[in-house]
């Protein structure tokens, strides 16, 4: 190996500066190489525009005399090679700018930075992790999760749970704590707010610095890759909130670098993002293109993270300063389709989920047929009318029936993911508890129906952490959640309500199937606006995979009260959200129901059941089996029946 061979090759720059270099960060930041012998640590830097760019550090006391970086061919990207092995020291470029200013900047593409407050980047190399992953990589390349169920618990890793003295949980104390209650609750996949590197807690990690560096809060970069190892090896997916729109201000970071707008947009329009108070991505500079695209193929790779929440999307389809209307942003069209379809070829089954508050068409068509190449788009309209619904007092409803209804003209244009986000209960919001109006016991009945209603529209299912425990302050990002609250009865039956329903949605097919065809939805009653109640069947791909799904939205109870249902025979109440086991007051149909010849709702048939204040209940028809006798004769026999059998014998 010579010096020579460490300096970037002209096809490297190239597809550098054109947005094709997929893994930059093989090239930017820090890299220990070794010869024989000898060890250098590399360090290279894109700022085009800086007059002198000098390397400081604790291993030369953060003084740059003799540590002069090589300007590449005038193309910008500054090298110096070091005959050291610097791993786990801390370094900083010392630019020069063509004003005369001098910056201290830390390094875009470092691996690992000092814990705030300090802003240092450290040199730091992966180790040959060995991963313990490879069922659940096999499994994840196989799968088409639109037809498997997905239901995200969404966490802040700072606040979700604290040691006793209020101090963090690291990246591997989590895997201990966290991985044992996601599995006990039945989620499929946990979403984590950002874990890039960011200086401000209270940012939440939306506004970044170190995007190649996850966040030193909570360990190390193997720390990290540790606990996603033990989430895969529980069967559990990893997805991280990522924010490839807008990056934070502070001095140390990406905002004029190299004393220009050399990551962000030239213009202010453009480029100040007024409502955050950050800089907006030049997204159509093909250095930025490589440098986000290879970011994202950085936590495939080194991470095995499963998918990719991206935040803000509404921020890149559109310029966000616009003095009138909707200005469509054509850079940040053209990025999401460039970044969609190389991430999906590099690996098909990673998930890219857009947050896009806005109605853009075709958000989750494929690019092929001009769509931006999502495999997810966050239902924002569902959410926003559910929760406005729900938040009117129940004798008001009927005037926001719409609120209810609306969602199923659109559900099927995108494949929908429906969101209770943190977005939705915290600045003055409330917690979902505490918006739903009433008492005590009708706050914990109309949560109960809610949570029923989300789990059964069609649409995949996310929520943050707190939801499951009742609680009645909105979050707290500097605090643990409540926890204390499961040491009282209705807390207890929310939390085992939230369990089985996670656990009946998991093993429904009608439920999940065919979430994104109007072949697995069909509305029985959408029309009774005077009583609030809804009633519609979810399909699954066979036949008989059919349940159908009862909502009352006020606080009147009916003891008998008719339902149109599609076929003849037995049909049976499998859950109810007014089960006293759940805090309701056991108002539910313990009996077989059965089907009469009474066409009704549009069905040729209809059925007589009582129906609780604030209830929600699922009905389905009692499957029946052949099964085979010891004189080989067949007898058909409902599951029902079977069951009691086997009890007996």
């Amino acid at each position: 190996m010579t010096v020579n061979t460490l300096f970037p090759t002209d096809y490297q720059l190239h597809l550098f500066h054109e947005g094709n270099l997929f893994q930059s960060h093989l090239l930017f930041g820090a890299h220990i190489h070794k010869d024989s012998d000898r060890v250098f640590t590399r360090f290279c830097v894109w700022a085009p525009n800086a007059k002198l760019v000098r390397l400081v550090g604790d291993f030369n006391s953060w003084n740059g005399q003799g540590y002069e970086m090589r300007k590449v061919n005038d193309e910008g990207v500054w090298v110096i090679i070091v005959n050291q092995d610097l791993e786990g020291r801390m370094y900083k470029y010392e630019i020069f700018s063509q004003t005369g200013e001098t910056l201290l900047k830390s390094d875009p593409y470092a691996f690992y930075s000092e814990l705030r407050p300090n802003t240092a980047s450290i040199v730091y190399s992966f180790s040959d992790f060995q991963w313990q992953d490879i069922h659940w990589m096999n499994r994840r390349s196989q799968r088409n999760d639109l037809s498997e169920p997905i239901v995200i618990y969404e966490i802040h890793l700072g606040s979700w749970k604290t040691k006793p003295d209020g101090s963090h949980f690291t990246y591997k104390e989590l895997a201990d704590e966290l991985i044992p209650y996601v599995i006990d609750h039945g989620f499929t996949h946990i979403e984590i707010l950002p874990l890039v590197e960011h200086p401000l807690d209270a940012s939440w990690g939306y506004q970044g610095t170190g995007y190649f560096s996850v966040t030193s809060r909570f360990g190390t970069p193997d720390d990290f890759r540790y606990f996603v190892d033990r989430c895969h090896q529980n069967g559990i997916g990893v997805i991280l909130d990522w924010v490839p729109g807008h990056f934070c201000k502070d001095a140390h970071g990406l905002y004029r670098f190299d004393g220009t707008h050399l990551y962000s947009y030239q213009h202010a329009r453009d480029r100040e993002n007024v409502v955050w108070g950050t800089a907006n991505f030049d997204l159509g500079k093909g250095e930025v293109q490589s440098f986000l695209i290879s970011n994202a193929r950085f936590w495939i790779d080194y991470f095995h993270i499963d998918g990719f929440r991206m935040d803000a999307v509404a921020n890149i389809i559109y310029w966000p300063n616009a003095t009138s209307g909707k200005h469509i942003n054509p850079y940040g069209i053209a990025f999401l389709k460039k970044l969609n379809k190389e991430v999906h070829e590099y690996n098909p089954s990673f998930l890219m989920i857009g947050e896009d508050s806005t109605d853009f068409p075709q958000v989750t068509a494929p690019i092929h047929y001009g769509g931006l190449g999502f495999d997810y788009k966050w239902n924002m309209g569902w959410m926003n009318d559910i929760l406005k619904y729900m938040e009117t007092p129940p004798y008001y409803r009927s005037h926001e029936h719409n609120n209810v209804t609306f969602s199923l003209l659109y559900a099927f244009s995108e494949n929908f993911m429906l969101p209770f986000s943190h977005d939705e209960v915290v600045h003055g919001k409330k917690s979902l508890l505490d918006k739903m109006p009433g008492d005590y016991w009708e706050k914990f009945a109309q949560l109960r129906l809610l949570l029923g209603y989300m789990f059964t529209h069609p649409g995949k299912k996310l929520l943050f952490m707190g939801f499951e425990l009742g609680q009645f302050a909105e979050w707290k990002d500097k605090e643990q959640l409540d926890w204390n609250l499961l040491e009282y009865d209705m807390h207890q039956k929310l939390n085992a309500y939230v369990k089985m329903l996670i656990k009946l949605y998991k093993r429904s097919k009608a439920l999940y199937e065919l979430d994104h065809l109007y072949d697995g939805f069909q509305w029985i009653d959408a029309n009774n606006n005077t009583q609030s109640i809804f009633s519609f069947i979810r399909k699954g791909k066979k036949a008989e995979d059919i349940l159908i799904i009862i909502c009352n939205f006020t606080g009147i109870s009916y003891p008998e009260f008719r339902i149109g249902i599609p076929g003849s025979g037995e049909y049976r109440e499998i859950f109810n959200s007014d089960q006293e086991e759940y805090g309701g007051a056991g108002f539910v149909n313990k009996k077989i129901l059965l089907a009469e010849e009474v066409p009704f709702h549009n069905q040729p048939f209809s059925i007589h059941l009582s129906i609780a204040p604030f209830g929600f209940q699922i009905i389905r028809p009692v499957k029946k089996r052949k099964e085979r006798k010891g004189n080989g004769k067949e007898k058909v026999r409902s599951h029902a029946v079977g069951r009691r059998k086997r009890q007996q014998t």
